[in-house]
């Protein structure tokens, strides 16, 4: 179940035990607290609930940022609801929201609306107007309310502690074999099949799909070995982020040759799922050369995904 916002009042829970967090990227991290929850959840024979916010809280706090986010919203319920947990509640983040005092936020949402019986947190995390609520205040509050609250340590992989801010910088950078160990899957890009050029086709005999993303980072321009979700079937396929110098574009695009497929794919939604980086973009001399270029990238994308 996803609830989008909770008006006053008893809403449909007993003995919830509760999540909370923006969750973008839904990393190993949040996967540890997401875990946690349902283990307990079961323990105490309660509702695992994670509450999250939309917008992202930064996007009207420090709107200047320009914080591109790692999940759709769509993105981020999907994974929330794969995780276990048997309702998802989206409060909407609003400057009358970020004003409200932390012991607020407690006594009106976890104990009158949702009725806690447990929270589950980050071990650093922070809530409610100038980040003023953290463990403590929730432990205490929850002395006196009848709600126990359970701290989750950092994850860390190969020394590092796993961030949302970490993996944007990795992705940045077009390492994502590196993002997908800290994400626990590879990155994914969702966005519908758009008519495009029709050089991949024409050209170069090798077709392509143009997608425009939803997602609002995309990682850095190079040709990628991907694995591609369309509807219930995942399928291996190279993909080109960039300008296409060779061409003279100009124009930033994402676009993927599905491997041994044959069919017409416009209007449809895929999401590319970004496993290794095979090179850089760069410009070529001749067509041909990008052509023999590309049938080899095809061939490592191959050997990469596990085919031939």
């Amino acid at each position: 179940m996803v609830y989008y916002d909770l008006p006053p009042g008893r809403a449909s829970f007993s003995r919830a035990v509760v999540t909370i967090g923006n969750f973008d990227g839904v990393h190993l991290g949040h996967q540890a607290i997401l875990a946690r929850v349902c283990k307990r959840a079961q323990e105490l024979e309660g509702q695992a609930v994670g509450i999250t916010f939309e917008p992202h809280p930064l996007k009207v706090l420090r709107p200047q940022l320009s914080l591109p986010l790692l999940t759709t919203p769509t993105q981020k319920l999907e994974l929330l609801t794969a995780a276990g947990l048997e309702a998802v509640v989206v409060l909407p983040f609003n400057a009358d929201f970020a004003g409200l005092a932390a012991r607020d936020f407690v006594t009106q949402y976890f104990c009158e609306r949702l009725r806690v019986r447990e929270v589950v947190v980050g071990h650093d995390y922070c809530f409610g107007r100038g980040r003023e609520g953290n463990i403590d205040l929730l432990k205490e509050m929850g002395r006196a309310h009848g709600f126990t609250v359970q701290a989750v340590w950092a994850v860390e992989v190969d020394g590092a502690v796993v961030s949302s801010s970490l993996i944007r910088a990795l992705l940045r950078l077009g390492k994502v074999a590196e993002a997908s160990h800290l994400l626990g899957r590879p990155y994914g890009v969702t966005g519908q099949v758009i008519q495009g050029k029709g050089r991949g086709a024409k050209l170069l005999k090798v077709p392509t799909a143009n997608i425009r993303p939803e997602n609002e980072l995309l990682p850095a321009s190079g040709i990628y070995a991907v694995w591609v979700r369309r509807g219930a079937e995942t399928l291996p396929g190279v993909a080109n982020i960039g300008t296409s110098p060779t061409f003279e574009n100009g124009e930033l695009s994402l676009e993927v040759h599905l491997l041994d497929f044959d069919g017409n794919l416009y209007g449809e939604n895929l999401e590319v799922g970004f496993v290794a980086r095979l090179r850089e973009e760069r410009r070529f001399p001749s067509i041909d050369a990008l052509a023999a270029q590309i049938r080899n990238d095809i061939t490592v994308a191959s050997q990469v995904l596990g085919g031939k």
